[in-house]
């Protein structure tokens, strides 16, 4: 695949990104497109490797390794090689419903396990992915696809994240009658509300992936919560012939730590939801930084989308607190390749801090004891302590504090951005499903049939908080099951 000697003969390349100095003042998306003459010279560092991993989609280590919605990454890379750029389109289309998507928001563990990643770096795999699809919406070549069929049979998404959308664009393409519920105001989900626009535009990117769909016959319900008073669960089951619950872990972990409920104190999808619905409506109802020293308490992409969103609204400050150590720079040798390179990496908002305030936010192995606040119950300060990680009675690590470590940290705004326990129960209470030992919706990987017939679950209502593109897969997954349902056999892959 691409050209045999090509990855002696190319360097690795990604898109130069828009300064970080720049990119603050505005909302736009800071990545900047490369030529298509680059982009193949990317193409052709894909090696002839045999056995290539980029498209395997396991799990190795607990972490996924290779694509988990097995793109068929060599087969494009040699076509744009070759300047076949509308066949590698129809090959990328093959798997994967939103290439737009995954291309700006996955961390692409496909490159994490390219074969050419074992000497040199890894194949340029997520930007090719992203160019391609862009440049299919260019030439026209992406067009809304009428089912050339109907079965008459009438299918419910419940939530319009990616495992719905991806639930719904294949139900619909084996010719049921797709509706998506949705509760907030807009479709898309986590896509929407949980990712800033700077990383996924959504007038430009999201909201013409839900325009195409509309007219390809999906019919998206907002507003609308199913099992409350206004859409009962009975009307849902009685009104479709099967339903998939695409609901996402939207449950935070919290922080129960003396001073909790101080104002000025938030969960991280608080602010980034209010700040894009006030960035789509253009009014001022939002959560702002202006002027604020920010703490932000956990790490990940949610943490460095906080760190990215305040810096846009101007604060003074900002930390990032994180319980783990810093990651190595190069892989451990607990870490070998094919597995996920868990190694230090600096993320867009942390390169965005660095050039305004001269250092990465980002502080290891400390944790906050307490919230301290004014006479008004508005926050003030976080009270930190650092750890060392040390093994219990048990012979787990568990986070011990180090004494005289203690500091008092000046916030006038606090995120917690610590990750999710697990789905909200109301709707799985309404529904009288099981769920497994961790509170999500129980239902078998690749089978995605919950304990009510015709029901089905999908994404990280399932699995857990995950990546975005695991949730494609599952989405593609519970299409397929719950057309078999319907049908007695499927075609969907």
């Amino acid at each position: 695949m691409g050209k045999t000697t090509g990855f002696m003969e190319y360097k690795r390349e990604v898109p130069a990104d828009r300064a970080p100095l720049e990119r603050i003042n505005d909302w736009n998306e800071f990545h900047l497109h490369m030529p298509d003459e680059v982009l193949r010279s990317q193409g052709a560092r894909c090696m002839d490797c045999g056995v290539p991993f980029c498209h395997s989609g396991v799990l190795i280590s607990g972490m996924a390794s290779g694509c988990p919605i097995n793109n068929l990454i060599p087969e494009w890379n040699d076509l744009i090689y070759r300047n076949h750029w509308h066949q590698a389109l129809d090959r990328l289309l093959k798997t994967n419903n939103f290439p737009e998507f995954t291309g700006r928001v996955c961390p692409a563990p496909c490159e994490g396990s390219c074969t050419l990643g074992m000497i040199d770096p890894a194949v340029t795999i997520k930007n090719i992915e992203v160019s391609i699809v862009e440049r299919g919406f260019e030439e026209g070549w992406i067009a809304p696809a009428i089912p050339a069929i109907s079965t008459g049979k009438k299918v419910a998404v419940v939530g319009s994240g990616p495992a719905g959308l991806s639930a719904a664009a294949q139900l619909n393409k084996a010719g049921h009658s797709v509706t998506v519920f949705e509760r907030a105001d807009l479709p898309g989900g986590l896509l929407m509300y949980g990712i800033p626009n700077m990383k996924l535009d959504k007038r430009e990117v999201l909201l013409r992936r839900i325009k195409l769909m509309e007219s390809e016959g999906i019919s998206f319900v907002c507003n609308t919560e199913i099992g409350g008073d206004a859409y009962p669960t009975a009307k849902l089951r009685s009104n479709f012939d099967a339903v998939v619950v695409t609901t996402g872990a939207t449950l935070p972990r919290d922080l129960p730590i003396k001073g909790r409920d101080l104002n000025g104190i938030h969960f991280a999808m608080e602010f980034l939801t209010a700040n894009t619905k006030a960035l789509l409506s253009g009014n001022d109802d939002f959560i702002s930084a202006k002027g604020k020293d920010v703490i932000i308490i956990g790490g990940g992409d949610t943490g460095t989308d906080c760190v990215g969103t305040s810096l846009r609204h101007g604060c003074k400050s900002v930390v990032q607190l994180e319980i783990m150590p810093r990651s190595p720079d190069q892989r451990a040798a607990d870490n070998p390749w094919p597995e996920w390179p868990k190694t230090h990496k600096v993320d867009y908002g942390q390169e965005e801090a660095a050039a305004k305030f001269g250092a990465d936010p980002r502080v290891y192995l400390t944790t906050a004891t307490s919230f301290e606040g004014d006479a008004n119950g508005a926050v003030t300060a976080v009270h930190t302590v650092e750890v060392a990680w040390q093994k219990n009675e048990k012979g787990q690590f568990v986070p011990q504090p180090v004494p005289g470590s203690e500091q008092v940290r000046s916030a006038q705004l606090v995120l917690l951005a610590m990750g999710f326990l697990g789905p909200e129960q109301p709707l799985i209470d309404s529904l009288g499903l099981e769920r497994d030992p961790r509170s999500n919706i129980k239902a078998e990987f690749e089978k995605y049939s919950t304990s009510i017939p015709g029901v089905f679950a999908a994404g990280d209502c399932r699995r857990g908080q995950s990546l975005v593109v695991w949730a494609f897969n599952e989405g593609r997954g519970a299409a397929r099951e719950c057309d078999r349902f319907l049908m007695g056999s499927s075609e969907l892959p």
